[in-house]
């Protein structure tokens, strides 16, 4: 049986990044798939082209002598390939909120560079909901509960946010016990004014459109506000650790995070079918689920 294309290209992308899930993010497969390609084009040979470690792959001799016949041609390949891209084709516009840029996506960044070299990405930061059937935009990023009509989204990640208080504003009143509880506190709200409704939307509590409440940009600034006394405020947990561990903060009621209320990568079919927004899609995907991997291993 002759030996496919599709097999000695994934045998290259394994062999150059030496981690099956790094090749899968190269070609836009699942480690599943990559890892039966290799097994594949192994049987074919009739010799083990890899030696599998805990930190991933080797090449053993067979596998080197063949890397070396095959590396130079398929790097020609991909240049061929780039010259006959359009330069459009190779860019991904992202619209995302300006914190999970700061906090997340940015400083990840580098490793999808690494990865794909020649894709290059285009970040806005927004509050706004882009419309990504008549923007430019090929890709947001939303902070929500995964229901875009119309749209292709896949869940990222699902950072738990806590309410918080100061311990001045609490006393003397009736203890927090029910998320609808909180609506008997002036809120703090985020810029867009979402986190609360949203929250509360994944508690099954019913809440007018609008909620009162100031509003910052910064979620630092809603930490201090709240330290002062202002009222309640629906937090990331790191931004708070000082003032919790001070006591000038405490949680004001503790309940199991909604899972649901999470980052999603949101496109239209028609822009997933251009490689490179897939491929950014599905490096999100893998990133996040090895970042949430590591949260995991750190609380156990």
């Amino acid at each position: 049986m002759a030996i496919s294309l599709p097999l000695l290209e994934t045998f290259v992308a394994v062999a150059r990044s030496g981690r099956m899930r790094e090749a899968a993010l190269t070609l836009s497969l699942t480690p599943g798939a990559i890892s039966q390609r290799v097994r594949e084009l192994e049987e074919l040979a009739g010799r083990r082209l890899f030696s599998r470690t805990s930190a991933g792959v080797t090449l053993s001799e067979a596998g080197q002598s063949l890397f070396a016949t095959l590396d130079e041609p398929f790097r020609h390949i991909e240049e061929a390939r780039r010259a006959l891209e359009k330069p459009s084709t190779r860019r991904v516009r992202v619209s995302t909120m300006a914190s999970f840029a700061a906090n997340w996506l940015v400083p990840h960044l580098p490793r999808f560079s690494a990865l794909h070299p020649h894709i290059d990405i285009e970040l806005e930061t927004d509050n706004r909901l882009v419309d990504l059937k008549r923007e430019p935009v090929d890709m947001a990023i939303r902070h929500g509960l995964g229901d875009y009509p119309g749209l292709v989204a896949v869940p990222l990640l699902a950072p738990e946010l806590i309410v918080v208080a100061s311990p001045s504003l609490l006393q003397g009143r009736a203890m927090i016990e029910t998320p609808a509880d909180c609506l008997t506190f002036p809120l703090l709200h985020d810029m867009d004014r979402a986190d609360w409704l949203l929250w509360f939307e994944a508690h099954g509590v019913q809440v007018p459109a609008q909620l009162s409440g100031p509003s910052f940009s910064d979620d630092h600034l809603v930490v201090k506000a709240a330290a002062m006394g202002q009222g309640l405020a629906l937090v990331r947990d790191t931004y708070a650790d000082d003032d919790l561990r001070t006591g000038r903060l405490v949680r004001a009621i503790s309940i199991q995070w909604p899972t649901k209320f999470a980052y999603y990568a949101v496109s239209t079919s028609d822009a997933l079918q251009r490689p490179a927004v897939a491929r950014f899609r599905d490096w999100l995907v893998s990133e996040a689920t090895a970042d949430s991997q590591r949260s995991s291993e750190n609380r156990s």
